[in-house]
């Protein structure tokens, strides 16, 4: 067999040579060949599913602290793109977020708790591109039916509305905004909104569409020149770095507008890693936004870590900086959107990937990924098998950046075996060799760099907040308003079904002034299938003996029912099949035990004499196997059995969507 020279020099070397120079590969990164795309940025999506419900009922200086580990400048993720939630009053992955408009004829901005994350995050980053996507709409939208392009003038107006709202309340300009997340698109509605927008003088506010697949949406747009104009950005979800030659043919930007959705352990950062880079890479996006901003949710929801970050428990203080903060920070702390993606980017030979950005004062950074398949996995899609090896590469600088004199290094490296990571660490510059307008660098596997002419990179960090702790055992809430100015959800109740919302009344000056309110009254256009019934869970999912109070109203007469239950198994998605012990009371004087939330399996029934527009307190005590049931002190029921489930949360609800009262909500776990 002849041999070529390099091929006969490896065979005399050792192994580390062979694996340094046989491994070893060249790259150009040249600006005169041409430039690329434009870099739009790497956000966060807040809502879809009240993911950031927790964060807002966190105390100082804690919740500054996360806000500045997502949005700061060169401190932490250092965000440039947030995406929030439209609220529409249902249930869209972990929970409801509230509307501005339960009612066509109510207004309010400044329900829910997305405002104030838009406000701190533009505090902190005024640069921030704002983005709002409705999941689903309160039911006046869609005027009885399930579907919003019915009235494709009153859905436009309803959304205009909030984009208004923002600005006129907030001072928030919001940049972006999108059709339906993951449903079907309507072309007419699309032109609508791009009209209504217009006629309202927010010609700056641009359109995505989607939120969901390649296609159909781009061989529509390209059909047809008028949605052609209105759309300016096609935004797809969880595309696996991929996109379709369709999509391209448009020749419109192209966003991951959604993806990740990964559990934040070390794998959930590689995943991270992974398709910030191939993203590009493969696909031509120019943006990726994170599913979702900051685990701040009960865990056991579905989806439970799947953030940049953790920050579940507001009642201790305690977060953790997760790794995929650290990974993001490889980007958006030495890029900012309007900066331009090199020609010269791709994969390494030997597994990998490298993408290289500029800006107009001729800076350059280069980031690299060698994450290997296990290592890097997502929620979605399947991940195709591939390798990656260790290796030596060397980079040519070229055009521009031939005359770069230093380049800054940051490295991160997932030690899987050890579990001794290292992340976002500032190690020795490259000087002397740029000398010969070049660089070489060993890749091992899984590991994370980012080489830039940028010099004010930074691993902020604060003192480690207080340890983890349980939801506390013994536990109260008055509802008093006046506490919580800036919020319309009482701290740490999760609405999984209807809106519960802080309530005065202005007409009883007695010892329910301030309550807490169920205030949806018409099921929504909904996003999954919101359970028939409204329930708002609180608590640890881990209680199994406990003891509930609560002083109720029901507003409905003759056919309102209100609720409080302990052991609740499920929320999110799946809320319709949740179990639990469920004590039920009736405006026509009757009460139910059930052992499920649709009401189907009876463990006790009877009379009670309640009815509505009385106040009324239920206790309800769950200790092993046996559960019983008080009304104003006066025994209802004792010693029901009842074998499932074993544990969970406790919560409050109504039997329908109807309005009722809640007061001085009381917990006590008794193990």
């Amino acid at each position: 067999v002849r041999m070529n020279a390099g091929t006969q020099c490896c065979m005399f070397l050792s192994i580390f040579l062979f694996i340094s120079i046989c491994l070893g590969e060249d790259y150009d990164l040249d600006d005169k060949t041409g430039l690329g795309r434009s870099f739009d940025g790497i956000g966060g999506l807040s809502g879809g599913g009240a993911t950031s419900r927790l964060l807002v009922n966190y105390a100082e200086p804690y919740r500054s602290q996360i806000l500045d580990y997502l949005f700061k400048p060169k401190f932490g993720a250092s965000l440039q793109i947030l995406k929030v939630e439209i609220g529409g009053d249902a249930q869209t992955t972990d929970g409801t977020e509230p509307s501005h408009m339960h009612y066509e004829d109510d207004e309010n901005y400044f329900r829910g708790y997305e405002w104030w994350l838009m406000k701190e995050a533009k505090k902190r980053n005024p640069n921030i591109t704002l983005i709002g996507l409705p999941w689903a709409f309160p039911g006046w939208v869609g005027n009885g039916e399930n579907w919003p392009y019915s009235f494709p003038d009153i859905t436009a107006s309803y959304v205009v509305s909030w984009i208004l709202g923002a600005k006129q309340y907030h001072n928030l300009d919001i940049d972006y905004v999108g059709i339906w997340n993951e449903r079907s698109f309507n072309s007419k509605y699309i032109k609508l909104l791009r009209y209504t927008l217009d006629k309202s003088g927010l010609e700056r506010v641009k359109i995505i569409a989607s939120d969901n697949l390649w296609e159909p949406i781009s061989s529509v747009v390209t059909a047809d020149k008028e949605l052609q104009d209105a759309v300016e950005i096609l935004g797809v979800h969880y595309p696996g770095t991929n996109t379709l030659p369709e999509a391209l043919k448009t020749g419109k930007k192209l966003w991951s507008s959604e993806d990740y959705s990964t559990f934040n352990d070390n794998v959930g950062g590689g995943c991270w890693a992974r398709i910030l880079n191939q993203n590009y890479v493969n696909g031509k996006m120019t943006a990726t936004i994170c599913w979702n901003l900051v685990s701040s949710y009960y865990g056991d929801l579905p989806f439970g870590r799947d953030g940049l970050m953790t920050a579940k428990e507001p009642w201790s203080g305690n977060y953790v900086v997760e790794s995929p903060i650290w990974i993001t920070a490889h980007t958006t702390q030495f890029t900012e959107p309007g900066w331009t993606y090199l020609q010269t980017v791709g994969h390494f030979t030997h597994g990998g990937s490298y993408v290289a950005l500029t800006d107009e004062r001729g800076n350059l950074t280069i980031i690299t990924e060698t994450m290997t398949h296990d290592h890097s996995v997502c929620i979605r899609p399947p991940l195709p098998s591939y390798d990656v090896t260790a290796q030596n590469v060397t980079f040519h600088l070229k055009g521009t950046f031939a005359s770069i004199s230093e380049l800054q290094v940051w490295h991160s490296k997932f030690d899987f075996k050890t579990n001794k990571s290292v992340l976002f660490q500032n190690i020795k510059p490259i000087k002397d060799t740029l000398k010969q307008r070049s660089f070489s660098i060993e890749l091992d596997v899984d590991e994370v760099y980012t080489f830039t002419t940028v010099r004010n990179g930074q691993r902020g960090s604060y003192p480690d907040p207080p340890p983890s702790a349980p939801f506390p055992k013994s536990y109260k809430d008055d509802f008093d308003v006046s506490g919580h100015p800036y919020f319309s959800e009482a701290p740490n109740f999760a609405d999984q079904t209807g809106v519960f919302e802080y309530f005065t009344n202005q007409t009883d000056p007695g010892p329910h002034v301030s309550t807490l309110r169920q205030v949806v009254t018409q099921r929504p256009v909904t996003w999954v299938a919101d359970a028939d019934q409204t329930i708002s869970v609180i608590g640890d999912y881990q209680w199994q003996d406990l003891m509930v109070s609560c002083d109720i109203y029901m507003e409905s007469v003759h056919t309102g029912g209100v609720f409080i239950a302990v052991r609740v198994n499920k929320g999110g998605g799946v809320v319709r099949s949740t179990r639990g012990v469920f004590l039920w009371v009736y405006a026509d004087g009757t009460y139910k035990v059930t052992n499920d939330l649709n009401g189907m399996t009876v463990l006790a029934e009877g009379l009670s004499g309640t009815r509505a527009r009385v106040w009324y307190t239920l206790t309800l005590t769950v200790k092993g196997n046996y559960a019983s049931a008080d009304l104003n002190g006066y025994p209802l029921w004792k010693n029901a059995v009842l074998w499932e489930p074993r544990h969970g949360w406790a919560a409050i609800g109504t039997s329908s969507f109807e309005l009722a009262q809640f007061d001085n909500f009381a917990i006590e776990a008794l193990t």
